[in-house]
């Protein structure tokens, strides 16, 4: 059974914890953009909205990949107001892959020094 997020007139469907696989979440977070998007949220004390982030791609690929992060359990996502809020599904991953998301951060700050990359 897969846990929502609801509003009313909305839901936005999150795999419980139990459900996350590590190939999905790998998968996830495979992509740069999805990646980046990753960064982004662990250095944020509270949810970001989706307009908070500045993707070179189209706001419909944008839409795309923060699904992507949530349908695999990245992230969850809750609507304030007309905003998607997006944070990182933290204590759920570690409790299911411990230190994963910790290494896959540090890999980015890591490969963002070593190629200079800002």
């Amino acid at each position: 059974m897969t846990a929502t997020t609801t509003m009313p007139n909305r839901a936005l469907e999150h795999p419980a914890r139990d459900e996350i696989r590590l190939e999905q979440v790998l998968h996830a977070l495979a992509d740069p953009i999805r990646l980046s998007i990753a960064g982004c949220l662990s250095g944020a004390d509270e949810g970001l909205p989706c307009s908070a982030f500045d993707l070179p791609v189209s706001k419909s690929t944008a839409t795309h990949h923060f699904r992507v992060l949530r349908e695999n359990g990245v992230i969850s996502q809750i609507y304030q107001g007309t905003a998607k809020l997006n944070a990182l599904r933290r204590a759920d991953l570690e409790a299911l892959f411990p230190g994963l998301l910790d290494s896959v951060l540090e890999g980015i700050v890591r490969q963002t020094d070593r190629l200079g990359e800002s």
